[in-house]
């Protein structure tokens, strides 16, 4: 089971950008598939409305948002919870949405040890509000930027060239390891985008 691990501040967009993520992994999901493609893991304060159905064996909520995906709500040990669903679900990804305040590398470390499983981090950033959040949060912003292969730039649709160039520089300086990919998440992510969060290519 692969795993992708996606951090954010709230409301910079990553349920927008899970949601098209979801649907592109699960583009070619078949009906009679018995295992989902993507199963989303939230935590409790995510966007992302989920039913009551209860997986009895898991003790978690889960619904299936769209052909090939699914998503669960789940309290309590990260680790327990992915070795959970990598039992019962067994899909291709489980895509960790963390809080707007967690440390996608603290949630690494604590699932690393799980055997057959490839774990990747992504965060997403938002061009807009940037310049307000850069010093106030700047430890957390390192923390939630350190360590991902790919950070996504956000409502690059809400700022002018001057700002986004001043952002991706700014975002260089706290990863300069990572691809970091433009998108406005009111649009259609172009699929390149996702291959690379997704190391396709």
């Amino acid at each position: 089971m692969k795993v992708l691990i996606l951090g954010g501040f709230l409301g910079s967009g990553k349920t927008s950008a899970l949601i098209q993520l979801a649907r592109y992994i699960a583009r070619d999901a078949k009906p009679d598939d018995k295992n989902p493609k993507v199963v989303i893991l939230e935590n409790e304060i995510g966007e992302v409305g989920v039913d009551d159905k209860v997986l009895a064996s898991g003790g978690y909520k889960v619904d299936s948002l769209f052909q090939g995906c699914a998503c669960c709500t789940m309290s309590g040990e990260v680790a327990m919870n992915v070795m959970t669903i990598r039992n019962d679900l067994n899909p291709e990804w489980l895509v960790i949405e963390a809080t707007g305040v967690a440390y996608p590398e603290k949630i690494k470390e604590s699932i690393q040890a799980i055997p057959d499983i490839e774990i990747r981090l992504t965060a997403l950033t938002d061009a807009k509000r940037w310049k307000r959040l850069l010093i106030p949060m700047q430890n957390l912003i390192r923390d939630q930027l350190h360590g991902a292969e790919t950070i996504l730039v956000n409502k690059i649709d809400l700022v002018d060239e001057e700002m986004l160039n001043f952002v991706e520089d700014s975002v260089r300086g706290f990863n300069p390891d990572a691809q970091i990919f433009k998108i406005t998440t009111t649009q259609e992510v172009d699929v390149n985008v996702w291959k690379a969060v997704l190391g396709e290519e």
